[in-house]
């Protein structure tokens, strides 16, 4: 029997590239034989995760349009036509069964070349508002997979398939571990936890909210534990204190949602999809800095089925105090947003998406 071989391809930020990794991971369950290649872009984050999860990579020499002229976008179309030209050697060296996209400038031109050589092609939408790259991709794509419903607008409605995103799935049961996270990040068990999430790198605009309101939210009796990105860390970590544990990262994230009874987070794609799963009562803060506003985009699909409560940047010094007190006084609202944001949850995505690949194969 030959040989299954799979070219997953994506990057930039670890949106795009966990679900890339978790996609690989699922299909080596099914096909131990099957032999894998990443591709993604030269300088970026994907050159080291990839690798670290077991996995060959090669790189590209592409990076998207600046959104001013800068010389970087003079070089913009050498970048894509080397990227073209890598992408059909690799393409043609490798001979795969299959193509899988997550999203990234990488993998446009990989999947581009891969639709004009007539193989089949996965894109794996991870927003509510689908970036410019996947919206090129999704005419000749063979299947598209979205984490999100309503997305007709944008892609050809009979090769949809809702499947969600990938998530860690030491997720998919965070109940059964509080006992274990109050242990393990040594909390009060009589007081209740607020998580605030800024992402890997950190949010400034949520550090500055917690550095102005922390002696507001001591008074509320909460404890925190409040992960700040490395960017921030130096800045930041005065703030620790009995009640307050500032982190520039956190390697247990199954433990400090089990831990958690509030969460302030940002709404990118996989957060989004994370904490639908872990249910708990959360406050989304989107980030305005990023492609199509597609942050508030994710917030607001689940905001509008009353999952979830969204306050931009702009509204944080008026809104916050106020929406947050009655948060965390109100236990009925809670519940509701817990029951509410739990309905949205897809925790079966990574093999609902390879269910998609192997049809393919066949």
């Amino acid at each position: 029997m030959k040989t299954k071989k799979f070219i997953i391809s994506g990057g930039g930020t670890g949106g795009h590239i966990y679900p890339a990794i978790a996609i690989a991971n699922e299909l080596k369950l099914r096909f131990p034989e099957a032999e894998f290649l990443f591709v993604g872009a030269k300088d970026k984050m994907e050159m080291q995760k990839v690798p670290q999860a077991g996995y060959n990579i090669k790189g590209l020499w592409i990076a998207g349009l600046q959104r001013k002229l800068t010389l970087k976008n003079a070089m913009f179309p050498f970048k894509l036509l080397s990227s073209l030209s890598k992408s059909f050697q690799i393409l043609k060296q490798f001979k795969p069964d299959v193509v899988i996209g997550t999203g990234g400038f990488a993998s446009g031109a990989v999947l581009k070349v891969a639709n004009m050589l007539r193989i089949p092609t996965v894109v794996q939408e991870q927003n509510s508002y689908p970036g410019i790259t996947n919206k090129l991709l999704a005419k000749k794509a063979s299947s598209i997979c979205v984490a999100y419903e309503n997305l007709e607008r944008f892609f050809p409605k009979e090769k949809i398939k809702l499947t969600g995103n990938p998530v860690r799935q030491d997720l998919i049961s965070v109940e059964n571990k509080r006992e274990e996270a109050i242990a393990y990040f040594n909390l009060d068990k009589a007081k209740k936890t607020l998580l605030v999430l800024g992402g890997s790198l950190g949010a400034r605009r949520i550090n500055q909210l917690m550095a102005r309101e922390i002696e507001f939210l001591k008074q509320l009796d909460l404890q925190i534990i409040w992960q700040c990105g490395k960017l921030y860390f130096d800045e930041y970590q005065k703030y620790n204190a009995a009640n307050v544990q500032v982190v520039s990262f956190i390697d247990r994230m199954d433990l400090v949602y089990a831990s958690a009874d509030f969460i302030i987070s940002r709404s990118g794609a996989s957060s989004v999809s994370e904490l639908c799963i872990v249910g708990k009562p959360t406050i989304f803060v989107p980030s305005p800095n990023v492609a199509e506003d597609h942050q508030t985009k994710n917030a607001k699909a689940i905001c509008d089925r009353n999952g979830a409560i969204l306050i931009k940047e702009s509204d944080l010094d008026n809104q916050f105090k106020t929406v947050f007190e009655e948060l965390v006084s109100d236990g009925e609202k809670q519940r509701q947003l817990s029951e509410n944001i739990k309905k949205l949850a897809l925790p079966n995505a990574t093999k609902d998406i390879v269910e998609e690949i192997i049809k393919l194969i066949k």
